[in-house]
């Protein structure tokens, strides 16, 4: 997670949020997996894409789940462009203004 907020910063995104759920559960007792969300992005980026299809703010800024599983694997989770293209019917070319995410990704866990 360190790793890809530092990416994500220097690439001049703002991070809005990290949250750790794990943390969150050990506060009132419980234990679980260890998941934190990252949630960032960038205004130039999600504004064209909120002034075409306001609800497509349901899903920005971007988010990223980084979790870990039973057998101590470590995952990267996030929803892809496309669907959150088709998701709110965005029109042709702005899809591009968040394509960029598996990229992002892959430079974090170099």
């Amino acid at each position: 997670m360190r790793r890809l907020e530092e990416t994500a910063r220097s690439k001049g995104l703002t991070i809005f949020a990290r949250i750790d759920h794990a943390a969150g559960a050990r506060g009132v007792g419980l234990t679980m997996q260890d998941e934190e969300l990252l949630v960032f992005g960038s205004p130039r980026a999600g504004t064209p894409l909120m002034v075409a299809r306001p609800l497509v703010g349901l899903d920005l800024p971007l988010r990223v789940l980084v979790w870990r599983d039973a057998e101590g694997r470590v995952w990267v989770s996030y929803d892809e462009s496309a669907f959150i293209a088709r998701r709110f019917g965005l029109p042709d070319g702005l899809e591009k203004n968040i394509g960029g995410l598996p990229a992002l990704i892959d430079a974090a866990l170099k």
